[in-house]
């Protein structure tokens, strides 16, 4: 008897537990690997989406710590990094830290072009050394071996800016980048896939739809997503269309809505020459 008591007492500690667990989840890295017969070098790609200026510790150690452990050849942000209105001290103090250790590539997300702050959270790249693509191509090179990495800005940039197109900018990409070589786009907004897979692009990598915000994994991958709306097809995970792979980071924010069964990630991608992997994952 007195077991089943303690029993009872220790459902409502257990509920909250797992309850805690489910909406205030520790940081995940999600992995990935591609296979092409463009590479006969690996290339390991590290994401950040939707960090929304999030706090991961002092000096954003905590993110830092994991990304470190990672040994990324590069990393690529895909959109709002940095706050709506507030200071951009959290990114600075990311920034300050990859930096000095990483190639880093960014593009443009929805929020940072709505606050009106693009053109300052774009300087603050630029004064670390980052590459800001709208509608570039850069080549990021390994020993002898190269992949190109592209770049848009978020499709809200044609509302606020009367002389940019993100459009003009991936027909850009397309034209410039060099057909036999693996070609990686950076664009913020998952949900113009076709748009993507019509230029060929061997990877595209989004972010944006914060995995849904609500997951029951196995049956549900997301509730809902901002321009994609209830049950979103592209919440986070791996897709594919004609020859072109995307992968969607579900995002590192935790200072919007809560998340539920949906952890803050990072994404992995390990991009493999065709002989040394027979799967996608």
């Amino acid at each position: 008897m007195n077991k089943l008591i303690k029993r009872t007492k220790l459902l409502p500690i257990l509920a909250l537990t797992a309850g805690t667990l489910a909406v205030y989840p520790r940081l995940l890295c999600r992995r990935y690997r591609i296979l092409s017969r463009r590479v006969h070098t690996s290339f390991r790609l590290a994401v950040l989406s939707d960090l929304h200026a999030s706090w991961y510790g002092a000096g954003q150690t905590g993110l830092l710590r994991e990304l470190i452990k990672e040994q990324p050849d590069a990393i690529l942000l895909v959109g709002d990094m940095g706050p709506d209105w507030k200071p951009a001290d959290n990114l600075r103090e990311l920034l300050v830290s990859l930096s000095n250790r990483y190639p880093l590539y960014y593009v443009s997300g929805n929020h940072e072009i709505r606050s009106g702050r693009s053109h300052l959270i774009k300087n603050l790249m630029a004064d670390f050394g980052v590459s800001v693509l709208n509608g570039d191509v850069r080549v990021l090179r390994k020993g002898t071996e190269r992949i190109q990495i592209c770049g848009i800005d978020d499709p809200e940039v044609d509302f606020f800016f009367s002389d940019s197109s993100w459009l003009r900018q991936l027909y850009k990409c397309s034209g410039d980048r060099e057909e036999e070589i693996f070609s990686v786009l950076l664009s913020h907004r998952p949900e113009f896939l076709s748009f993507y897979a019509e230029e060929n692009f061997d990877l595209v990598v989004c972010g944006h739809a914060h995995g849904g915000q609500v997951r029951i994994p196995g049956l549900v991958n997301g509730l809902y997503a901002p321009n994609q709306g209830l049950f979103p097809k592209y919440a986070g995970g791996l897709y594919r269309k004609g020859s072109t792979v995307m992968i969607v980071s579900r995002g590192l924010a935790k200072n919007c809505l809560p998340r539920i069964c949906n952890p803050p990630e990072f994404v992995v991608i390990d991009i493999l020459p065709a002989s040394d992997a027979t799967v996608y994952k």
